[in-house]
């Protein structure tokens, strides 16, 4: 109605909801321009979406005041501005899905603590693993024996092919990408290492060299010997077209592909040949890639392009590296590793976060040649790795993925939410691209689909704070931070993902109508 009649309640629909005051020629092509999103508002009466039920009460709040936290913050911790939101959020407690601020507001995370959550906050049978080895041994370094680190281990190498069996337990994603440098390097007897621009393997002064995300890089020497080649990225790349990617949600760019056969997937491998023929020596030392780029966005390369770069790279010589901080542990859904969905067998896989639900761990794993390469030339050793706790922690988890089928969740629910998500694209210009496999989604804001330019910070940032304000927290990442990262704990509902989705729609109703003003 409001489109084909531009009179009076087309007048009192702009001045009392938008405070727009248009004349009359003007309107016909207000609404024109505007009609996905105007249809949505329903007259400007949307109102917050209802978050679904949750039946966990949290304890009150008694620590440290708000005022006072920040006080502390500001003198004693680091002052990289690292925080969300114009006034960072103070968790107090966690339930499966959902964090309690300190205020008793409750929240729906869609971002794990940066995909590391992977079974739920305070899991209660990985809280109950914890507890009984807490009073059992805290620790003691691996040059003693004790069950928990030997109980992972067969664990954690029954669900890797042959010949990736060999494991070294460390405490984070960045240290365990350091080690797998030095791996390929004592077995390539090579130096040279490649990885993609827009990756994120680490901070740490090896793995900067790798990390190709300029927010991350410093004035300072890192990483020498790194190499950088051009990501695939079919959405923002020179290439792409609408059949490249594992996943139910392709770009909306055009191509004259056909099964089997994928031109952009030829063209970046030309690209990744111009590498290996002008930026590296003869032979290399290896090759790291994330199976999907999780700091960047999200992003995905076209299907086929790792197995012949894979090829390429062995090659030269080098080793090749999956980086599964971010995508392993079944979050992806059709497979329990990022690398088995692009049917690849890497020399070495290094894994963090989801490992331990949160708690420091990761590790390296390895075939028994590389591991023996290594031992060769390097006596290594540490301190933390393999912590009795944290083994005990990591065979909860791995042990509630299987009995809760959280894999399979994260296909049915993912694959539910990522077609959801991918009519908000169709709905709204701004929404450039949606992408992802499993519950690792991306949203790529843009300024417009036909220029694909990213949409500016500030207005990405207010869509970031109007989610929050409805109880729904999600990530950023992108070099220009202009795509929101979604990567939920992976025992989330239907029900839940429609309240998210709704969300979202609704923070961009909103910022569609701070620009009509």
């Amino acid at each position: 109605t409001l489109l084909k009649n531009h009179g009076f309640l087309s007048n009192f629909y702009l001045q009392n909801y938008l405070d727009i005051d248009l004349g009359s020629s003007q309107l016909g092509a207000f609404f024109s321009k505007n009609a996905s999103w105007i249809s949505g508002t329903k007259l400007g009466l949307h109102s917050k979406p209802k978050m679904p039920p949750c039946d966990f009460l949290p304890e009150k709040y008694q620590s440290l005041a708000y005022n006072h936290i920040l006080e502390i913050h500001k003198k004693h911790l680091s002052p990289v501005a690292t925080a969300f939101f114009q006034k960072p959020l103070l968790l107090h407690q966690g339930h499966m899905e959902w964090l309690f601020d300190s205020e008793g507001n409750r929240y729906l995370d869609f971002f794990s603590g940066i995909v590391t959550v992977g079974v739920g906050h305070c899991h209660p049978k990985v809280n109950a693993a914890a507890q009984k080895q807490l009073s059992r041994l805290w620790h003691t370094s691996s040059v003693f024996f004790h069950p928990p680190m030997h109980t992972y281990a067969e664990q954690l190498s029954a669900l890797l092919p042959e010949p990736l069996k060999v494991i070294f337990l460390v405490n984070s994603g960045s240290e365990a990408n350091d080690l797998a440098m030095q791996m390929a390097r004592a077995h390539s007897n090579n130096t040279d290492i490649i990885s993609f621009r827009g990756a994120y393997h680490g901070c740490s002064p090896y793995t900067l060299g790798m990390t190709n995300v300029m927010a991350y890089k410093t004035g300072l020497s890192s990483g020498m010997g790194c190499r950088s080649t051009m990501c695939p990225d079919v959405f923002r790349g020179p290439w792409g077209g609408s059949y490249c990617r594992d996943s139910p949600a392709q770009t909306i760019r055009k191509c004259s592909c056909v099964p089997d056969c994928c031109q952009a997937k030829e063209q970046y491998i030309e690209q990744f040949k111009d590498t290996l023929n002008t930026s590296v020596a003869k032979s290399v030392a290896g090759f790291f890639a994330e199976p999907i780029q999780g700091v960047n966005g999200i992003v995905q390369y076209p299907k086929g392009f790792l197995k012949e770069a894979f090829k390429l790279v062995r090659e030269r010589g080098g080793v090749c590296i999956a980086d599964e901080v971010q995508t392993g542990f079944g979050r992806l859904g059709s497979h329990f590793w990022g690398f088995q969905t692009h049917d690849v067998m890497p020399d070495i896989v290094t894994m963090a976060k989801g490992i331990g639900n949160g708690f420091p761990m990761a590790a390296v794993v390895t075939t028994p040649e590389i591991a023996r390469s290594l031992a060769k030339r390097l006596l290594h050793f540490n301190t933390f790795g393999g912590n009795p706790l944290a083994c005990a922690i990591g065979s909860a988890v791995l042990e509630v993925i299987e009995e809760e089928k959280l894999q399979e969740n994260c296909q049915e629910v993912g694959t539910y939410m990522l077609l959801k998500l991918a009519k908000l694209r169709d709905e709204f210009d701004i929404v450039g691209d949606v992408r992802g496999k499993g519950l690792m989604i991306g949203i790529e804001m843009v300024q417009d689909k036909m220029s694909r330019q990213p949409l500016p910070p500030q207005e990405v940032s207010q869509i970031h704070e109007d989610c929050k304000n409805m109880g729904l927290i999600v990530g950023r990442g992108g070099i220009f931070s202009q795509t929101f990262r979604i990567a939920p704990p992976m025992c989330i509902t239907k029900p839940e993902v429609d309240f998210a989705v709704e969300v979202f729609r609704s923070a961009l109703i909103q910022h569609m109508e701070r620009r009509a003003k």
